[in-house]
């Protein structure tokens, strides 16, 4: 699961790479037992990897509403926070796997849940 933040006030990636590595820091210490900030597997088995490394330029990470490329391809969309849960409650990864088609119904039912991202202004706190 990608989360995306509008950290549009940002002049360089340095700034945002800075943040989001600070957000991770504290994030692993606040929950040693869910949350790792390192990307060795070795310390990733169980827990959740806050990957910070991804606010670069050169990074590749795909963007919301594109095709994975797999046999049965589904589609990297946006979901509420309710449905983030959904998984849990049902004990199906599938509540949150999406085709094609049923992300275009989607964004036809709720619109597009990106939206927000794009617009929302933002200014980063300083850091110590």
């Amino acid at each position: 699961m990608q989360v995306y933040l509008p950290l549009n006030s940002a002049d360089t990636y340095d700034q945002s790479k800075a943040f989001a590595h600070a957000v991770a820091g504290l994030m692993e210490q606040q929950m040693p037992d869910l949350v790792v900030s390192d990307m060795k597997k070795e310390l990733r088995k169980g827990k959740v990897l806050i990957d910070w490394s991804q606010n670069d330029y050169f990074k590749t990470t795909v963007c919301v509403y594109s095709l994975r490329a797999r046999q049965t391809p589904t589609v990297s969309t946006p979901v509420t926070w309710d449905e983030v849960t959904a998984p849990k409650k049902s004990g199906s990864p599938d509540t949150v796997r999406f085709s094609h088609s049923q992300a275009l119904a989607r964004v036809t039912e709720h619109g597009d849940l990106f939206a927000p991202v794009l617009v929302r202004q933002q200014t980063l706190p300083k850091l110590k």
